[in-house]
């Protein structure tokens, strides 16, 4: 039978973490650790920026406009 992939890595996460008492400071501390004596080129990327969406996030006050823009509903006769 093929062992099931998540239920793998959960149980390697919480022998990991208790391994360290789930402690947060202490596992990246380790990991810090294990970094440092790594023998490669570790890759740190910039954090991402936050962009300010105006077309999702509009203000009031644009919404409005574009409210009083739009032709009325048609009417029923």
């Amino acid at each position: 039978m093929i062992p099931d992939p998540t239920a793998e890595i959960k149980r390697i996460r919480h022998e990991l973490g208790a391994a360290d008492g789930f402690d947060v400071e202490r596992i990246f501390a380790r990991l810090r650790r294990l970094e440092a004596e790594f023998d490669r080129t570790v890759v740190r990327r910039p954090p991402r920026r936050i962009v300010d969406n105006n077309a999702v996030h509009r203000s009031d006050e644009a919404a409005r406009s574009e409210m009083e823009n739009l032709s009325p509903p048609p009417v029923d006769r």
